[in-house]
């Protein structure tokens, strides 16, 4: 079992950055692939990126690629999304997940467990 709590979120300007951070709960978090959605009103929740359970790879949706990094710390079992540049579409609740080994990380029906959210939102 893993519970996961985000933070972070809040109100940026177009252009500014946030760093987004998911503390779980649970001896297994180091076993987990993590990841980071995010859903805007009314529209689908979508991947955004994912970290291996060693942090040895990463991936990114085609719209954050090179403007977000997403990194773990197995020590203090924590997530981090680091987000560059942001956009006002990029307003949305951001999530973060947990999925386990030999899961396809950007698929959202991979996740076994997520958190509750945190609001981000990016004013033009």
């Amino acid at each position: 079992q893993v519970q996961l709590v985000e933070s972070g979120g809040g109100l940026v300007q177009a252009g500014g950055s946030l760093r987004l951070s998911c503390a779980a709960s649970g001896r297994t978090f180091s076993i987990y692939a993590m990841g980071w959605f995010r859903q805007a009103p009314g529209k689908e929740r979508e991947f955004v990126a994912a970290i291996s359970w060693s942090g040895g790879s990463t991936y990114y949706s085609d719209s954050v690629k090179g403007r977000f990094t997403i990194s773990r710390d197995n020590a203090k079992n924590t997530v981090y999304l680091q987000m560059n540049s942001l956009k006002p579409e990029e307003t949305a609740v951001y999530y973060c997940a947990a999925a386990p080994p030999g899961a396809t990380m950007s698929r959202r029906p991979e996740y076994d467990y997520w958190g509750q959210g945190t609001q981000v939102t990016v004013s033009s």
